[in-house]
């Protein structure tokens, strides 16, 4: 009988200006389980999203993205039973989907005896995930860079100092990615786009260099967060408070609905701040999880 397992951490994509380019894995992980055996396909959900996936059915992310590596393969199996353990919530820009195409391929090709090199497996998650900011870091761990360059994905690890610290408030509030990308401009300003390549390069240097000091300024950005605040009651709000509040950077996590803060220190109380003034203040009920960055990525645990 075979068996794969596999571990797939969340991730948050643009950290500000650095839209659909920069991607951040987070402690926060899904498993994903593959058994030979029985008759058919049998798809056992535990955790985050049960009820929405159990009625997704052959829609189920994971299921599709196993079903076409094993195809791809040519493994046919008899009977097959697919576990989600799942601590990503959905629709709260914490990569729940890239965690999902990333662990069923990889999870697949193990059950069928391949070792794919990592490009291979991301070359093979883009297309259920469109762009590659969220699952290059799933994959990969840390922070990355990434583009899809004449149809490859290109990416790169960037150094991240080991004392930040993640904290994410995550509101009962869903927004669909799809939802998110329809409010941004075809076009936008032009002295919009140069304020986000000074933000980016300031960001990055912040980051590489350890001068945590130029992150507030580096995440600013002015590409798809003014837009999406309008989906987001008081967002900009409880960004700027975890700023006062100690935090080096904030910013929307991906396309939303979690608020991410950067910090070294004060964790708890940047946290409590930025929570109970969006609950008190605008009525968005929410709950915080304090994250490290993960910089192991996708791991095989069978």
């Amino acid at each position: 009988m075979r068996r794969a397992r596999v571990r797939v951490p969340a991730s948050t994509a643009n950290l500000g200006s650095g839209f659909d380019t920069l991607g951040l894995a987070l402690t926060l992980y899904n498993e994903i389980e593959l058994i030979e055996g029985g008759e058919g396909v049998q798809l056992l959900i535990e955790g985050e999203g049960q009820a929405t996936l159990e009625k997704s059915g052959s829609r189920n992310l994971v299921l599709r993205a196993v079903q076409a590596t094993l195809q791809e393969f040519g493994v046919r199996l008899p009977g097959l039973r697919v576990r989600q353990i799942n601590r990503i919530p959905l629709r709260r820009g914490l990569g729940s989907s890239a965690a999902a195409c990333l662990g069923g391929i990889a999870a697949a090709a193990r059950l069928a005896g391949v070792e794919l090199p990592l490009d291979e497996i991301l070359a093979r998650a883009l297309p259920f995930e469109g762009h590659p900011d969220n699952i290059t870091p799933a994959l990969l761990g840390g922070l990355t860079a990434s583009a899809v360059v004449e149809g490859r994905v290109l990416s790169a690890r960037i150094r991240v100092p080991m004392r930040l610290k993640a904290v994410v408030v995550i509101p009962t509030l869903e927004i669909a990615t799809k939802h998110a990308r329809d409010v941004l401009p075809s076009q936008v300003p032009f002295q919009d786009a140069v304020f986000n390549l000074n933000r980016l390069a300031l960001l990055l240097a912040g980051l590489t260099t350890d001068r945590l000091e130029l992150l507030a300024a580096g995440s600013e950005d002015r590409l798809h967060q003014p837009y999406r605040s309008a989906l987001l009651p008081g967002m900009e709000a409880i960004l700027d408070e975890g700023r006062r509040a100690g935090a080096h950077a904030t910013f929307l996590s991906g396309a939303g609905s979690s608020l991410l803060a950067l910090v070294s220190g004060d964790e708890e109380e940047i946290g409590r701040r930025m929570s109970e003034r969006w609950q008190k203040e605008f009525g968005v009920e929410n709950s915080v999880r304090v994250l490290g960055i993960d910089r192991h990525g996708l791991t095989y645990l069978e």
